[in-house]
């Protein structure tokens, strides 16, 4: 056996090299034998792109938003949409497989079983890959949140702490999956879920408040019929404060008042008597009772602050959930979907009237229904979805696709799809593979400035616009460059241009004379540069 060297032996080089790799170490965190997958490796070959499914497409109204459905492993559309909607979406919500070892989870297209004893390993390498992605998608003030069973919720948040960053993380949600109490379980009835919430950037973020309703609003009353209308009574105390602060308070009808003990006042002693003048100050029925303040309901926030318990009668439970895609989709099959109520729940906290809504682990598509319900709720709203999913099953094809289809039939706020499938073009960055990737990079290049509508196809360019009359345009070969500016000049409008180069140049020396029109992009430079990154 070799003697262990000490120290003291070692070169300056080693030494530096050493304390090098200890500060790498990990002090805090959760450690596992990443596993090969091979959805990744291949792109070391292969890089993803795009390709339509025309015939899938669903154009209901030119002017509304066009929403995507990526078929294909959601690592390849993840990597797509690194290029294309980098720091652009505002939500990610995900039902990711529970790795319950009950066929509900693969792995290099194996079913991974309960006995096998690199279960965890193989989960969070499937997991830490597409976070990791999914991570930068999101916007600074961006939200995502992760349903999750006991199976695997521990290991998914300490997981998400070293993606995200601790200090990021917002809540748990509970989830009420059941009504009812499943009284065959061999220990307990589970009758709940969870879903985690991170933030991209804690600074950033912020929820909204959950709309009042006339439940919530129940508790107003009017008790001594105020002309100001409803109230609710508050104690005039709080919790936080100083010794200095505390006081003690005769009123005006001889009621004596001051804080409990460990309380301090939440007025000051001059705005209680202001408060009593104004008839804000409540002493119960007989008049004589301990001293509160009114609030009335016009002065409440217009919503309530969510809560991190969410009952089954609140956002829907499992069978809900089943009624809400049979409803679209009758007589197909689909185990454990989501109900709209809860994805509706959390897109009221974190999306606006303009978001952003992505979901790559969409099964049902149950996201897409979400959104789509809640801009025909509100017709000013104009949410966009992606959803990714792979074809497993035909999930895709059969259940996903065909619920969309349905819902943007049957509502009046109508809305459009564009159906896309993972490709691959050789990732050798040969002359040859360059200009391949070029030549199948029209979607990607649409799909990233959301311009879809063709104005002009030349024999080497293409031109699209979107409903907002913002222009794309497309060179693919250099005998496109003039009859493309002839275009321009004919247009007059301020484009967006991708133009072939094998290098990063964009040709600005041939667009001199319009530099005032056209934004030039070289391609296929500006996709090869994420993918380094990504697939380094």
């Amino acid at each position: 056996m070799a003697k262990k060297r000490d120290y003291s032996e070692w070169s300056k080089t080693e030494l530096i090299k050493e304390v090098k790799k200890l500060e790498k170490r990990k002090k805090y965190g959760i450690v596992w034998e990443d596993k090969p997958e091979e959805v990744a490796k291949r792109c070391k070959d292969e890089l993803p792109i795009l390709q339509e499914d025309v015939k899938k497409e669903i154009k209901s109204d030119d002017k509304k938003p066009v929403n995507i459905l990526i078929e294909g492993d959601n690592y390849h559309s993840l990597s797509v949409l690194n290029y294309t909607h980098k720091g652009k979406v505002d939500v990610i919500y995900i039902d990711p497989p529970y790795n319950t070892g009950k066929n509900d989870f693969t792995y290099n297209d194996r079913f991974v079983e309960i006995e096998d004893t690199y279960r965890h390993s193989k989960w969070l390498s499937f997991m830490e890959k597409r976070l990791n992605l999914a991570k930068k998608l999101l916007k600074n003030s961006g939200l995502i949140f992760i349903s999750i069973d006991d199976n695997e919720q521990a290991q998914l948040k300490i997981l998400c702490d070293e993606i995200f960053g601790q200090k990021n993380f917002i809540t748990y949600f509970i989830w009420n999956k059941k009504s009812g109490r499943q009284n065959d379980a061999k220990f307990v009835s589970t009758n709940h879920e969870y879903v985690l919430c991170y933030s991209k950037k804690i600074e950033s973020a912020k929820f909204n408040l959950i709309p009042r309703t006339e439940e919530t609003n129940r508790e107003f009353k009017n008790l001594d019929d105020d002309k100001r209308g409803l109230w609710i009574h508050r104690p005039l105390h709080a919790k936080s404060g100083s010794d200095s602060s505390r006081y003690e308070i005769k009123f005006p009808n001889g009621v004596v008042w001051k804080p409990p003990v460990g309380t301090y006042p939440r007025f000051s002693k001059q705005k209680l008597i202001e408060m009593y003048e104004d008839n804000r100050i409540w002493f119960g029925k007989t008049g004589k009772n301990v001293p509160r303040y009114k609030r009335f309901i016009s002065e409440v926030k217009q919503g309530i602050v969510p809560n991190t318990i969410l009952m089954a009668h609140e956002v829907g439970n499992t069978q809900k959930a089943k009624q809400d895609y049979q409803k679209y989709v009758p007589d197909v099959n689909f185990d454990n979907p989501k109900p709209i109520g809860l994805i509706k729940h959390f897109l009221i906290l974190g999306s606006k009237s303009d978001s952003i809504i992505l979901d790559f682990f969409s099964g049902s598509g149950t996201t897409a229904q979400a959104v789509l319900e809640m801009n025909e709720e509100d017709k000013k709203s104009n949410r966009k979805f992606i959803l990714c999913t792979n074809n497993e099953g035909d999930i895709c094809t059969n259940i996903c696709y065909p619920r969309i289809k349905n819902v943007i039939s049957k509502i009046k706020n109508k809305s459009n799809l564009k159906y896309f499938q993972t490709d691959f073009v050789d990732a050798e960055p040969t002359d040859q593979n360059k200009r391949k990737m070029v030549d199948k990079s029209t979607e990607m290049l649409c799909l990233k400035e959301d311009c879809f509508d063709e104005v002009k196809r030349g024999t080497d360019f293409k031109i699209f616009k979107n409903s907002e009359d913002k222009h794309l345009g497309i060179i693919f070969d250099d005998d496109g460059i003039e009859p493309f500016k002839k275009e321009v000049k004919k247009l007059n409008k301020q484009f967006v241009v991708y133009v072939f180069s094998l290098d990063e140049s964009a040709r600005e020396e041939e667009f001199e004379n319009l530099a005032e029109l056209v934004e030039l992009r070289p391609i296929p430079a500006v996709i090869l540069n994420v993918y380094k990154r990504i697939f380094k």
